[in-house]
């Protein structure tokens, strides 16, 4: 990836990178990744007779036991357990679609192939989320934490994946850069 770069003025403004193949198919992978996880938390939610009458989507009351999703949808308030399961039932479904309508923008805008990417800047701002949820999920597979070295010893098996997990890190850092100028 040559780095994120702002061109054009006014109303004509883009966020620009390029992507070679291989990041491509790694982006396009871990995108695909998370929402597999969200469409099987969407597809483990039961049906709701009430939500069928009345067109109130609801999703479940209880917090993801797998622990890259729960990170990924995490809990809307700690200070009442009653409090949390509701406001998770009524805005989990929000929530997960919004983060597929953001991962599908990222589909649809990076070529399968790698090639030139270019954002309008609310593109950019549903790729910064996209991004941030493939980060977060990695990172929590990971283990990644503040302590965490750099590097990892190679014979630990989260070693290669860690440099992917850098890699978002400057791809993501560097759209926030650009997005910045304009």
């Amino acid at each position: 990836m040559n780095g994120w770069k702002k061109a054009g003025r006014g109303a004509k403004v883009r966020l620009v990178a390029s992507f070679d193949e291989q990041e491509a198919v790694v982006l396009r992978g871990l995108i695909g990744e998370v929402r597999q996880m969200l469409a099987g938390r969407t597809a483990d939610n039961p049906a709701d007779e009430l939500a069928a009458l009345t067109g109130i989507r609801t999703g479940p009351s209880t917090r993801p036991d797998d622990r890259v999703l729960a990170r990924l949808l995490p809990d809307f308030t700690t200070e009442d357990a009653d409090l949390a399961a509701g406001l998770r039932s009524l805005h989990e479904p929000a929530l997960i679609e919004a983060k597929e309508a953001a991962a599908d923008l990222v589909l649809d805008t990076l070529p399968v192939t790698g090639g030139r990417v270019e954002l309008a800047p609310e593109q950019g701002d549903v790729w910064l989320a996209a991004l941030n949820d493939v980060r977060l999920a990695l990172g929590t597979a990971l283990d990644v934490s503040e302590d965490m070295p750099e590097q990892l010893p190679a014979d630990d098996p989260r070693a290669s994946h860690l440099g992917v997990y850098h890699w978002l890190t400057y791809v993501q850092d560097g759209l926030v850069q650009a997005r910045m100028k304009v």
